[in-house]
């Protein structure tokens, strides 16, 4: 049982900022992010609890993340929106404060657009890029074939161009 723990103590260590910035993406508060992640890593160890042997521990982490963002969303009745207002608070800490400044002053232009999107493509967009994971590990978390990935990629990214055009 300890070796489980401490096994799972590095996945957690391994995820928490990942799971974490996906959902603060997701549900635009922080004390909501934090909710939703400690429910993922309880979820998550109950699970591991009883089959160690779980393949994919990325794709199975962020299935939970993503179900219990629907879940929260779908307990409180509000439209999902996808915010980047703070997304420099949850970049990379080795970002400079001038890479932050310029990130922030194109946040805004972003924001608008990202915000319109279908959830689909805002998952796809926001596992792709900004949790740099590959089409191949979308797939997997989406349950979607990689070819479908890519062409939810190409027609998000369309759509968001457009937005940014006014073009929508």
């Amino acid at each position: 049982m300890d070796n489980l723990k401490e096994q799972f103590g590095q996945i957690y260590d391994q995820y928490i900022e990942k799971i974490y910035r996906f959902v603060y993406l997701k549900v635009n508060s922080q004390e909501v992010a934090e909710d939703i992640t400690s429910k993922v890593f309880l979820n998550g160890w109950e699970s591991y609890n009883k089959n160690p042997s779980i393949q994919n521990m990325n794709a199975f982490l962020y299935k939970i993340a993503r179900n219990s963002v629907t879940d929260y969303y779908r307990e409180s009745g509000r439209t999902k929106l996808v915010s980047v207002d703070n997304v420099a608070e949850v970049a990379d800490g080795g970002t400079s404060v001038h890479d932050k400044v310029v990130l922030s002053s194109d946040i805004e232009e972003v924001k608008s657009a990202v915000q319109k999107l279908k959830k689909d493509y805002q998952d796809v967009i926001i596992l792709h890029y900004l949790e740099d994971m590959s089409i191949q590990e979308v797939s997997n978390i989406l349950n979607k074939p990689p070819v479908t990935i890519r062409v939810m990629l190409h027609r998000g990214i369309k759509s968001l161009k457009d937005e940014l055009r006014g073009e929508a």
